[in-house]
């Protein structure tokens, strides 16, 4: 079967190692193009092909998508911010009538996965461990005066996507002053425990769970894995395996899991590529090429689990530099 595959990557940003990784997968026959609404995003200078287009709220801006994928005879398209998500699943037809596949999960489990409420009420259904979670204030402060939660608390966005406007608020003052800020906030349980992210991928044929990667967080930064160790733990596995297929993900998913007590908690869902993926990729698990293969129309084997223990990330700082003269710059 040809697996020659041309890929659409949107709102490409700083991920260079995921462009990098999918022009591997696609060789020297097959394409990556990339797009974002800025010039300065380095990432768009490893794909074959960039394409400047239109914030994703604009209009025209999903029309110009489409051209791009026509034009590029694009087999396969994903996003890689968590905004664009629902926006692929829910024009899907759209993209297959150009011969196009997105590469993501349905329409309501990406909407449930932005909607942090929406999916701490899913998991409460499914009855998997979860940190507790109010958008009432006054039912937190009964809660709280009940002796049910305490402080110190998380603030976000029930839609925020980034870990931007997420903060650690410590008394009832506090949470009032924010909630006269802003509008659509929700109150998380504070989750004292060891933090871990898993990458996993869901055949996008057979439904099935195909990869788990698994990694210790050690330090964090500006919301994504700054160091990070690969660790295999069959609990966890097996929770994960359950909790995606049941759902009905598709492709690849990122979920944030905290450990308290030996006992897993579920924090957040977010069905695209995670900034800690390069791990997972560096150990061996080769999500590019189950989607490459996926497109192709082929099935991926079950191989959870198969890397090696303790091997570390460390992220660290690098630079593009690229001449822009006669080009306008776009920030």
């Amino acid at each position: 079967m040809n697996l020659v595959m041309n890929l659409l990557i949107l709102s490409a940003g700083t991920r260079n190692k995921v462009v990098q990784y999918f022009k591997k997968e696609v060789g020297a026959e097959g394409k990556v193009v990339a797009t974002d609404c800025s010039n300065l995003a380095p990432a768009v200078y490893d794909a074959d092909r960039f394409y400047l287009v239109p914030r994703i709220t604009a209009p025209g801006y999903l029309d110009r998508i489409l051209e791009i994928c026509r034009e590029e005879q694009i087999d396969g398209v994903f996003s890689l911010i968590d905004p664009e998500l629902s926006l692929l699943a829910k024009e899907r037809e759209r993209f297959l009538a150009v011969g196009t596949v997105p590469i993501v999960s349905d329409y309501e489990l990406t909407e449930t996965c932005l909607d942090k409420f929406r999916m701490y009420q899913m998991l409460c259904r499914m009855q998997i461990p979860t940190g507790r979670c109010f958008v009432d204030k006054e039912a937190f402060y009964r809660a709280v005066e009940e002796g049910e939660i305490s402080y110190p608390v998380f603030i976000k966005p029930v839609r925020g996507s980034a870990s931007i406007n997420i903060n650690k608020v410590n008394s009832r003052e506090e949470t009032d002053l924010l909630f006269t800020l802003d509008d659509d906030l929700m109150i998380q349980e504070y989750m004292d425990g060891q933090e871990y992210g898993a990458d996993v991928y869901i055949d996008m044929i057979s439904g099935r769970c195909t990869s788990i990667f698994v990694k210790k967080k050690i330090k964090m930064r500006a919301g994504e894995t700054d160091k990070s160790v690969s660790i295999k733990n069959e609990k966890l596995f097996t929770m994960i395996r359950n909790f995606v297929e049941e759902c009905g993900f598709r492709g690849m998913i990122d979920i944030d899991i905290f450990e308290i007590d030996g006992c897993f908690y579920i924090s957040e869902v977010n069905p695209r590529f995670g900034g800690g993926y390069p791990h997972a990729y560096a150990c061996g698990v080769n999500m590019p090429a189950a989607v490459i293969r996926n497109l192709a129309g082929q099935e991926n084997e079950v191989d959870i689990g198969n890397y090696a223990e303790n091997i570390c990330m460390m992220k660290y700082n690098e630079i593009a530099v690229r001449d822009m003269n006669g080009v306008e710059i776009v920030p």
